[in-house]
C-alpha cells in the first residue's frame, strides 16, 4: 500500500530562501510534498488568498524562526491561520535561540509553549514526520 503523502507548509524570510528549500527537500526525499512560497506561486497569483489554501490543504506548518523572519508579517499570518486550525506547528531556530524567541515581546504565547528545535536538531523533525505518515498509515489499513 501506498504512503499516504503530507503536506507541508513551509514558513520563512526571503533571506532564509536557501535553507527553506534544503528543508523541503528533506521531507520531499521522507516522500511528502511542500508549499514554498518562492516555488509553488506564480507572478499575478493573488498572495493572501493562495496562502490561505495552501494552509487548508496542509497538515502542518514548518517555521523557520531566524533573526530576520521575526519581523516578516506574514510569517505571524501563517502561524495565525495553522493555530485556529489547530494543524500541527513545528518551529525551528536558526541564528538565534528558544530563550531570544521568548523573551521577545511580539512572540505569541501559542508559540512560546512550543517545543522549539536547534537547525542542528532539525533530523529529529525528519523522522518523526516519517513516523507519523506510517502512524497514519497504519490507522488507515
Amino acid at each position: 500500500m501506498n504512503q499516504p503523502q503530507l503536506k507541508v507548509f513551509i514558513s520563512h524570510a526571503t533571506v532564509d530562501t536557501w535553507v527553506a528549500r534544503q528543508m523541503a527537500d528533506h521531507i520531499h526525499r521522507c516522500g511528502h510534498t511542500t508549499f514554498l512560497d518562492q516555488v509553488n506561486l506564480s507572478h499575478g497569483d493573488d498572495f493572501e488568498q493562495e496562502i490561505l489554501r495552501q494552509a487548508d490543504e496542509s497538515s502542518e506548518l514548518l517555521v523557520l524562526f531566524t533573526p530576520w523572519a521575526l519581523d516578516r508579517r506574514y510569517l505571524w499570518l501563517e502561524i495565525g491561520v495553522f493555530w485556529g486550525a489547530r494543524k500541527r506547528i513545528v518551529g525551528v531556530l536558526y541564528g538565534l535561540t528558544a530563550k531570544e524567541l521568548i523573551a521577545d515581546e511580539k512572540t505569541p504565547v501559542a508559540i512560546k509553549r512550543l517545543l522549539l528545535l536547534e537547525i542542528n536538531q532539525i533530523d529529529s523533525y525528519f523522522l518523526q514526520l516519517q513516523n507519523r505518515s506510517i502512524q497514519k498509515e497504519s490507522t488507515n489499513e
